[in-house]
């Protein structure tokens, strides 16, 4: 087709200039009324062809209602610069997405890996309170029924996050392809920074003597970067889990948990979404709440306290996915994220359909 265009089934793709993915439908009347951008945002090392099925999907099942864009300002090296860094550049490219699509009302995202933790921090960048001018910050006592602005002037509907290290990598299990040894996840803290550069210093905690860690820094508001406002605006929050086989990223880490408070889970819940085995519905909780259920074991950290708590000020939904029964179950990691048609024949389009189903009711 014209100008780069490539039509599949009746969805059409077009590549952006710096290499990322706007999907829409192929048919005119539909691709002019969506109104609704999804922000599709890869992980680690990862591009925007990542998320190219699962935005596709989007559209087939919504041809009407959803603009899809597929993330490219952090691919590949780009990954390694830092949460701050990459989420600058994502605010920057949600800004553009924008501008180049007129019409667009509401606003959404689905993360894969640290490509949640990066939304986080853009959204924080690109929230605006109802009025500038006289706002109140998002404080320990303020419920998120109370917190109201926008995303980029959009409004916000579902945020939802894909074996994302909300909690970061440091120790206590959170990387799981470290055996929980203890000589071994301290090791990795030091010489992280070799490997995965200012974006391992953040997740594993690290920073500069004195300063606070930038994970901790984003579970309140700080300055004019907006965190818990931005996160608490939107209708949904979803955080999807492995809770076993992921080598990368723990299950405590990504499902916003406490040792304490992991489930036991089941075989599975039904058979339309095999791969579910477990669902909780975590209302927000301020921080008297947080701290009353605090419990000694043998995983306690302060400041992954901190995390647990900041981040449960604001409702969750909190998905737990096991590939225990599949061949390829050792590759949760990337299984999860629904890359291609057997993926999904293995997930049920556990990410998609069901984030699907929340799009069309808004």
């Amino acid at each position: 087709m014209e100008n780069g265009e490539v039509e599949n089934k009746g969805v059409s793709s077009l590549e952006t200039v710096n290499g990322g993915e706007d999907v829409f439908s192929s048919k005119e009347s539909d691709a002019s009324t969506a109104d609704h951008l999804v922000m599709m945002v890869h992980g680690i090392l990862g591009s925007a062809s990542d998320w190219k099925f699962g935005a596709e999907q989007f559209v087939r099942n919504l041809p009407d209602k959803v603009f899809v864009h597929c993330s490219e300002r952090n691919m590949a090296k780009l990954t390694l610069d830092g949460v701050d860094v990459m989420g600058e550049r994502l605010a920057e490219e949600v800004l553009e997405v924008i501008k180049r699509k007129p019409g667009l009302k509401k606003i959404s995202f689905v993360a894969h890996s640290v490509g949640g933790v990066v939304a986080r921090y853009a959204i924080g960048k690109l929230y605006r309170p109802p009025r500038m001018e006289n706002v109140e910050k998002f404080s320990a006592d303020a419920s998120e029924e109370g917190s109201k602005g926008t995303i980029a002037g959009l409004e916000p509907i579902n945020f939802v996050t894909v074996a994302s290290p909300h909690l970061g990598s440091r120790g206590n299990k959170q990387v799981p392809f470290l055996f929980g040894v203890t000589a071994f996840e301290k090791a990795a803290g030091l010489v992280v920074h070799w490997i995965f550069k200012r974006t391992g210093r953040h997740l594993f905690l690290n920073e500069d003597e004195g300063k606070t860690p930038l994970l901790r820094r984003m579970v309140e508001d700080d300055g004019e970067l907006y965190f818990m406002s931005a996160l608490a605006s939107f209708k949904r929050r979803v955080a999807y889990s492995n809770v076993g086989y992921d080598h990368i990223v723990g299950w405590r880490t990504s499902s916003i948990r406490r040792n304490t408070e992991l489930p036991k889970w089941e075989d599975s819940l039904n058979e339309k979404y095999p791969h579910i085995v477990y669902e909780e519905h975590c209302k927000a909780c301020d921080s008297e709440q947080s701290g009353s259920v605090v419990k000694e074991d043998d995983c306690f950290d302060k400041l992954e306290e901190e995390l647990v708590t900041g981040l449960s000020r604001v409702s969750w939904e909190k998905v737990d996915v096991s590939f225990h029964s599949s061949r390829l179950r050792f590759a949760a990691h990337s299984v999860i994220q629904v890359k291609d048609q057997y993926c999904v024949m293995l997930a049920v389009l556990l990410i998609g359909e069901r984030s699907i189903h929340a799009c069309r009711r808004c």
